[in-house]
């Protein structure tokens, strides 16, 4: 009985193995650079080399990225806790650095969950400009912000670094558009390489796991 016992276990073993090796090097061979998803020529530094850095690159202007926003939102209550997820505004025409401004003036005044998802409202629904600092202004007084109390910090030192620091940042990941999203410094993957919005959030998923396996 013993003797029918092992026979089948490496019968099962010998069938089962080929398989399982196949399927890892389908997974693997699911997503390829250069095809899916950019390979940087130089790594750009993390905030946290202790984790799987994941930013994603935005201007609330985009169309794109405002229906790309709720899927991001969903997909980062699932991630682990070795995965830095922030965001990063893009810019590469005036208006978008006036955007910029808004998110850096947001996050300094601690209300930037408050008003994120509306200002892509105000952009993309409500056809709002919001070009100016006197447009952003009235904004942020609808949503309880003190106009002088926002002008300070729009134009804060805080605010103008973090504007510098954001755009600098967009020109060493190489970006051509937005929505795009950079993994660890080392890979940029759009919407159009990996196939799709939802495909940028599968392909993401699969970079974590490389730069998770690689550590």
């Amino acid at each position: 009985m013993q003797l029918k016992t092992t026979i089948r276990a490496i019968f099962v073993g010998a069938v089962l193995l080929p398989l399982i090796a196949c399927a890892q090097q389908a997974a693997e061979e699911a997503y390829q650079a250069g095809e899916h998803y950019a390979v940087l020529s130089e790594p750009v530094k993390t905030r946290d080399p202790n984790k799987i850095e994941v930013v994603e690159l935005f201007w609330y202007g985009c169309l794109h990225c405002f229906h790309f926003e709720p899927m991001v939102d969903k997909w980062v209550g699932k991630v682990q806790d070795d995965v830095d997820f922030w965001r990063s505004p893009a810019m590469w025409r005036d208006v978008m650095t006036v955007h910029a401004r808004a998110f850096y003036a947001a996050k300094t005044l601690g209300i930037l969950d408050k008003v994120h998802i509306p200002l892509f409202e105000a952009l993309n629904v409500e056809r709002r400009k919001l070009a100016t600092e006197e447009e952003l202004a009235d904004f942020f007084a609808g949503h309880g912000v003190d106009t002088e109390k926002f002008k300070k910090v729009y134009n804060s030192f805080s605010v103008t670094s973090g504007v510098r620091l954001a755009d600098s940042r967009s020109r060493s990941y190489k970006i051509t558009g937005t929505p795009e999203i950079v993994v660890n410094g080392k890979y940029r993957v759009t919407a159009k390489m990996a196939g799709g919005q939802q495909e940028m959030l599968d392909v993401v998923n699969f970079l974590i796991a490389r730069e998770r396996a690689a550590s």
